[in-house]
């Protein structure tokens, strides 16, 4: 059965921090000068003394935020991946992450889905970049519903946070009565021919991609990652002993990411046979969603179909492609 679709996670952004902000005199947001695509333009309204239009200078934007944590304010920033991550890589590890202050790296367009805006836009790294920065907590919530959690969360920790969100509707995964427990993974199926790891906008799919899997004779344990540091190791563990063969599905490079963190945990705790779906150390490209997803091999019948044939075959290496990485 396929999940019903929510509401984009920008426009969640949006409301969310506006709503927080009316709670909270401390929080303020930075503009990278796309409030329209971000829907930060929802704060600018509700709060235009505490929204803040640093324009295309995400540097700067980064380092301002780090003065505003300093003497005691939240800054959420509002800007693509794109530029909130790469462009003041050395602005975060410097200003943010070794202090360890309070600012909040609330990135949007995250991933392959950017709305046809092509490889520059696309940062399918982001991951293997924020997890390996001590200091910086990186979470990927799955759905609208979960989105709003994670903000509202991130809005009470205190210290660097980077969430990961995506452009458009995704499908939804969680009711309304969800909460989110940071730090800790999520079992969404059972089963005991395969278990799926997952994590952010992927794991919807990758339930529908269980469902086509079990219409096979193919029962998949499916493990929802949205904190993905710190890492919930020992639910990886347990979600290996299901099976002999662990999957991670993830809308991101495989190096690095959520299947890197998934073999450093799983060899040191309990070696287990592995396999990594995801982009296999290749740029993206522009096209709609749905060829993006078929492209990479992460729809879900492209999922459903690469994961049974590792079942089915003995579990060997996935036919080589550049949407399937055959690192073991």
């Amino acid at each position: 059965m396929t999940l019903p679709m929510g509401r984009a996670m920008r426009e969640v952004f949006g409301e969310t921090v506006t709503e927080l902000a009316n709670q909270n005199r401390r929080i303020v947001m930075l503009d990278g000068d796309l409030g329209s695509s971000t829907k930060g333009e929802i704060f600018q309204r509700a709060h235009a003394d505490r929204f803040f239009q640093m324009g295309i200078a995400e540097q700067n934007m980064l380092g301002v935020a780090a003065g505003m944590a300093s003497v005691g304010l939240i800054p959420f920033i509002s800007t693509f991946v794109a530029f909130a991550v790469v462009r003041p890589l050395d602005q975060i590890r410097v200003l943010i992450a070794q202090p360890r202050l309070n600012v909040k790296i609330t990135a949007g367009y995250a991933g392959l889905l950017t709305g046809r805006a092509g490889k520059t836009h696309q940062v399918v790294d982001d991951v293997s970049i924020m997890r390996a920065m001590p200091n910086m907590v990186t979470v990927s919530p799955a759905d609208d519903t979960e989105a709003e959690q994670v903000l509202r969360w991130a809005a009470d920790y205190e210290g660097p946070v980077y969430v990961r969100l995506v452009r458009d509707a995704t499908q939804r995964l969680f009711d309304p009565g969800y909460t989110f427990n940071f730090g800790a993974a999520i079992v969404l199926r059972d089963g005991s021919d395969v278990t799926l790891i997952s994590t952010g906008a992927e794991t919807p799919r990758v339930m529908d991609a269980a469902e086509i899997l079990a219409s096979r004779g193919i029962q998949a344990y499916v493990l929802h990652v949205p904190t993905i540091k710190p890492l919930d190791v020992s639910a990886i563990v347990r979600a290996a002993e299901r099976s002999d063969l662990v999957v991670t599905i993830e809308e991101h490079t495989v190096i690095g990411g959520l299947g890197g963190a998934v073999a450093e945990a799983l060899s040191e705790h309990r070696p287990t046979l592995l396999r990594r779906l995801g982009l296999a150390d290749v740029f993206g490209q522009s096209a709609t969603n749905d060829e993006l997803m078929e492209t990479y091999g992460l729809s879900a019948n492209r999922v459903a179909d690469q994961v049974a044939t590792l079942v089915t075959s003995g579990r060997g290496q996935p036919r080589p492609a550049e949407s399937v990485s055959t690192q073991g």
